[in-house]
């Protein structure tokens, strides 16, 4: 069964940064868009940011000019550069993957297992 590996989370203080990745542990078929969610206790998931296959990026507001996101195709890997933390970035992130594991299987969304991020003040 494939896996998302997610590294690069931690403990900052507000105004650092951090780097995560996610990478598959198998190949996939096809993979289409591909992007990094949070959840904070108490909190539903939310979206962060997303690369599409070409490389087009969505960022939520609360985000834009601080984090960056990218994708290397040829490793089916996601990024997620995050400058200027602060602490209601606070999170357990999650890094996501939609496309098709084989050409017989429907397009699917794949999920890492989640990596801590704590900003403090």
């Amino acid at each position: 069964q494939v896996q998302l590996v997610e590294s690069g989370g931690g403990l900052v203080q507000s105004g650092g940064s951090l780097t995560l990745s996610c990478a598959a542990s198998e190949n996939f078929f096809r993979i289409n868009a591909m992007g990094w969610y949070r959840q904070a206790p108490g909190n539903q998931r939310e979206l962060v940011a997303v690369v599409s296959r070409d490389g087009s990026t969505i960022d939520v507001d609360s985000v834009k000019g601080r984090f960056t996101i990218s994708r290397d195709n040829a490793k089916n890997a996601v990024y997620l550069q995050m400058n200027s933390l602060k602490p209601e970035d606070t999170a357990a992130y999650y890094c996501n993957v939609n496309g098709r594991r084989f050409s017989w299987n429907p397009v699917s969304d794949y999920w890492g297992q989640g990596t801590q991020v704590t900003v403090s003040s």
